[in-house]
């Protein structure tokens, strides 16, 4: 039986754009569909996103996303919660009703650069202030702490000296489209779960390795190996 998402969001909703894709070119095998779109905000993109897919959109109310959120989500039968660009904190019942089946991806590479505050261009700017070589998109199931449940998948990206906030941002967006949708496939599949001892069982298969899979363009990769090698 295909798993039913809710996917919750905060912003334009390019992650869900990619999911629903990627789900829709699976045709008859896709393991999942999403069902739900909810935001904290009821001028979010990904609410106007979910409305032209035919899908159940929820501009939740403080109740919604508090007390609210668990009995919202049992309304719509719902398997699987996909935070994507979701900025608040996700009530401990959610956490806990829904452990191993609650993800979220993160613009960077976890446990670096996470936590309060740690969101959107502030990651960014974060990496950029610190001097990293690399970054990257960080899948991981949620617990009852900001970006720090156990780690499913990463992808690097490289850092390069003449980055901005702006570039890096749309460099590693580009790699959470390729990858969030993969690893949301592989979860509904049960080709990766969470264990009783708290650690990530089956390794996701077939995610390409770098950002250099993704774009392999000769200029890009020499001046990535300089950035990652000095």
């Amino acid at each position: 039986m295909r798993k039913q998402i809710a996917v919750l969001a905060s912003g334009g909703g390019s992650n869900l754009q990619s999911i629903v894709q990627h789900l829709a070119s699976l045709g008859t095998g896709s393991p999942a569909d999403v069902v739900l779109v909810a935001s904290d905000r009821p001028d979010a993109g990904a609410l106007q996103r979910g409305r032209g897919h035919g899908m159940h959109v929820v501009a939740m109310d403080r109740e919604q996303r508090t007390s609210g959120m668990l009995a919202l989500l049992a309304r719509h039968a719902v398997d699987l919660v996909v935070l994507a660009g979701y900025l608040r904190f996700v009530p401990v019942e959610v956490t806990r009703s829904y452990r191993g089946r609650l993800v979220n991806i993160h613009p960077a590479l976890l446990p670096a650069f996470g936590g309060t505050g740690m969101y959107g261009h502030h990651v960014h700017e974060a990496v950029l202030a610190r001097g990293a070589r690399v970054s990257g998109a960080t899948v991981h199931f949620v617990d009852e702490e900001y970006d720090h449940g156990p780690i499913i998948a990463q992808w690097p990206v490289p850092v390069f000296a003449h980055d901005t906030a702006s570039t890096l941002a749309h460099r590693v967006l580009e790699v959470e489209h390729a990858l969030y949708p993969r690893v949301i496939q592989q979860l509904a599949e049960g080709v990766i779960s969470l264990g009783a001892d708290g650690h990530v069982h089956g390794a996701p298969a077939h995610l390409a390795p770098s950002y250099f899979a993704l774009r392999p363009d000769p200029g890009a990769a020499v001046e990535g190996i300089r950035a990652v090698l000095g």
